[in-house]
């Protein structure tokens, strides 16, 4: 399994509603992409204070494998909501941060 982390530092102007549209395309592209097996979206939470660096929110997509994970990047309404994420982000790409583990069981 394939588990891709995204968090974003977004630019003060991005309204809640804007980030709420983007999270929603995200959580669409579940219903169409196979091998597309969860979204986790949301605000950070966590108690330590300025660790985030300003990536205050982010979602986490997990994939049954790394083709599953491939389609999905090649996918155009990925690739449409991914534009959108870079021009909200403060700096653009440098206001996102993209992570993938590879989920292994130990």
């Amino acid at each position: 399994m394939i588990r891709h982390c995204v968090f974003i530092h977004f630019k003060a102007s991005v309204s809640q509603a804007e980030k709420d549209a983007i999270f929603a395309e995200i959580v669409a592209l579940k219903f169409r992409l196979k091998g597309l097996l969860a979204v986790h979206l949301g605000k950070n939470v966590s108690p330590e204070t300025g660790m985030d660096k300003g990536y205050s929110e982010g979602f986490i997509v997990d994939f049954a494998g790394a083709a599953s994970r491939d389609a999905y990047l090649a996918d155009a309404e990925h690739q449409k909501t991914g534009a959108k994420i870079v021009a909200a982000a403060q700096g653009g790409t440098d206001g996102v941060l993209v992570y993938d583990l590879e989920i292994k069981t130990v």
